[in-house]
């Protein structure tokens, strides 16, 4: 037969599990965000890319993201081939709002 402390250990757990789901969940919503940051990162280097050669940034950068990803995207070029993307950054808890990750790439000219 189980002890009284056997069940007062049983009831700390219940109490703590709570906690530890909260914790990993954060946890894994700063995975998402270094995640899109990522993304966002490839695909400016990837419509910088596209400036270069004269094809559409927005179509590249696209193509490039996660399909969760794309919604979000805006895609602003810049003079001298410099291109900015940015997503937004999903979440966890339905409609919550984390605002957007941004990343800049260029293809400047070679010195």
């Amino acid at each position: 037969m189980g002890t009284r402390a056997d069940g007062q250990a049983a009831v700390e757990m219940v109490a703590l599990l709570p906690w530890v789901a909260a914790v990993l969940l954060v946890a894994w919503q700063f995975v998402l965000v270094g995640d899109a940051r990522s993304s966002a990162a490839v695909a400016a280097r990837s419509a910088a890319r596209a400036v270069a050669v004269g094809a559409d940034p927005a179509v590249a950068a696209r193509a490039r993201l996660p399909r969760g990803l794309r919604r979000g995207l805006r895609v602003e070029a810049a003079g001298g081939g410099s291109v900015s993307v940015s997503v937004r950054v999903p979440a966890l808890a339905g409609r919550l709002r984390l605002g957007r990750v941004e990343a800049s790439a260029s293809l400047g000219a070679a010195r």
